[in-house]
C-alpha cells in the first residue's frame, strides 16, 4: 500500500473558485458524499477555462475530457459549508493536461480532500485526439506558475 499523500494547503493552489454545497450533497451520514467532490473538481476546472475565454460550451470545437481522476479525503464537510476549490496545473503534455485540485472549508489553510483530474483535449466532432489550443496552453501555463 502506498503512502497517503500529504494534506495541501492553500499556498499549493495558484487559483480558488468559491462553491456553495447544496442540500442534495449531503448523504446520510451527514457530509457530503465522496461523489460530489468529482462534480466540484469538474465544476472548478471549467469555470476557470470558460472564464479565460479557453472553453465555450455551445462553440468549442476543441473540448477537454476527463480521462483519469482520484480523490483523498482528510476532514468532512456538509451544507451549509461555503466551498473554495484550489486549483493548479501540474503537468502540461501535447494533448493532455493533469490538474491538482483541493477543496476547503471557507476559511481553512488546510484542506478537507484532495483531488487529480486529467483531460485530454480532443475534436468535439470527432473524438480525436488533438494538440492542447494555444490560448488554452497559455492560461494553463498561468495555473501552472500562478503568473
Amino acid at each position: 500500500m502506498s503512502e497517503r499523500p500529504l494534506r495541501p494547503v492553500r499556498a499549493d493552489f495558484t487559483q480558488f473558485v468559491p462553491i456553495g454545497a447544496r442540500w442534495a450533497d449531503n448523504d446520510i451520514y451527514g457530509h457530503v458524499n465522496n461523489a460530489v467532490y468529482y462534480a466540484y473538481f469538474d465544476t472548478a476546472v471549467n469555470s476557470l477555462l470558460m472564464d479565460a475565454g479557453a472553453l465555450d460550451l455551445d462553440t468549442s470545437e476543441i473540448v477537454g475530457l476527463v480521462v483519469a481522476n482520484a480523490c483523498d479525503y482528510f476532514a468532512s464537510i456538509r451544507f451549509p459549508d461555503a466551498i473554495e476549490v484550489g486549483v493548479r496545473v501540474e503537468h502540461i503534455g501535447r494533448s493532455s493536461v493533469r490538474y491538482l485540485l483541493g477543496v476547503f472549508r471557507k476559511g481553512d489553510n488546510s484542506a478537507a480532500a484532495r483531488g487529480s483530474f486529467t483531460h485530454v483535449y480532443v475534436e468535439r466532432a470527432t473524438q480525436t485526439p488533438v494538440a492542447i489550443p494555444a490560448i488554452t496552453r497559455a492560461f494553463l501555463e498561468s495555473l501552472r506558475t500562478g503568473a
